[in-house]
């Protein structure tokens, strides 16, 4: 079999000498042989078909890691992760673009209705917490961690909306801000002390009385990065030109922290964004 060197290679399969030497390095793509002597390598025209995949993934921004396992598919069931590798990535894309005429409305100052804002009363509550600073992919992360101690411990259960889990979000969370995010749990007030003395890994805290501005975001599983910018921009601009304006506050947004309830249900999830406050 023809062979050929790394650069006739690199034109062929539009891949440069450099990701060549990449992937010979991480075994994703290996030359036929090596010349000992000078370490040149040299290719065969049975290995363009593999380069080429992996320059089309590439162009895809699939990673590497994942491209590894990607090439040993066979071809039905590699198209059928790329049907739904785009899927995601249309969603991704349709996320962004409401995000940035959102932002644009806002520059001109124009205001953007993309989210119905709602407002709720919530009673004063006791509530067992596990706070940890963390980054995004951790947030959640810490969430399971969280529901799986409260399944363990089978915690009696507030009624009603008052009684869903909520975690309060006191700082960003971005890769360059770990919050911290604090995961809470109702219980009710006559047995919190009881119950948080069996759960010494907790904290018990109460939350006073308040108002809660809030979107409906829908299944957690459907959101994205974007999705909760939107929902952020829709209660500044509900709090800032609507109701909230300069009025002094006797517990502002910052005491209690901008929050995600989650209404748990057999097919997952379903949760809002709040902002909350008391007059």
């Amino acid at each position: 079999m023809d062979e050929m060197g790394i650069g006739e290679f690199a034109r062929r399969s539009r891949l440069s000498p450099k990701a060549l030497r990449l992937y010979d390095e991480i075994g994703l793509l290996a030359p036929a042989r090596v010349e000992s002597a000078s370490g040149y390598r040299h290719y065969t025209p049975d290995q363009l078909e593999r380069a080429r995949l992996i320059a089309s993934l590439r162009r895809l921004d699939v990673p590497l890691a994942d491209i590894a396992g990607l090439v040993e598919l066979d071809g039905a069931a590699l198209a059928e992760w790329l049907a739904e590798h785009w899927r995601v990535a249309e969603d991704e894309h349709a996320s962004r673009r409401r995000l940035v005429g959102a932002l644009i409305d806002e520059l001109n100052g124009r205001r953007s209705d993309m989210y119905e804002v709602k407002v709720r009363e919530v009673p004063a509550r006791s509530v067992l917490t596990l706070k940890r600073h963390v980054t995004p992919a951790q947030a959640w992360d810490l969430g399971k961690e969280f529901l799986a101690r409260l399944r363990d411990a089978r915690l009696p259960r507030v009624e009603g909306e008052a009684g869903d889990v909520f975690a309060v979000y006191w700082g960003e969370v971005t890769e360059d801000s770990d919050g911290p995010v604090e995961w809470c749990r109702p219980v009710p007030d006559s047995e919190a002390e009881a119950l948080a003395a069996g759960l010494n890994d907790l904290t018990l805290r109460v939350e006073p009385a308040h108002r809660e501005a809030y979107v409906e975001m829908g299944p957690y599983e459907d959101q994205r990065a974007e999705d909760w910018a939107l929902a952020d921009q829709a209660l500044r601009a509900w709090a800032s030109q609507e109701h909230l304006g300069d009025a002094p506050l006797s517990i502002p947004p910052d005491e209690l922290g901008v929050r995600i309830t989650y209404a748990f249900a057999p097919e997952g999830p379903e949760c809002d964004f709040a902002v909350a406050y008391a007059e």
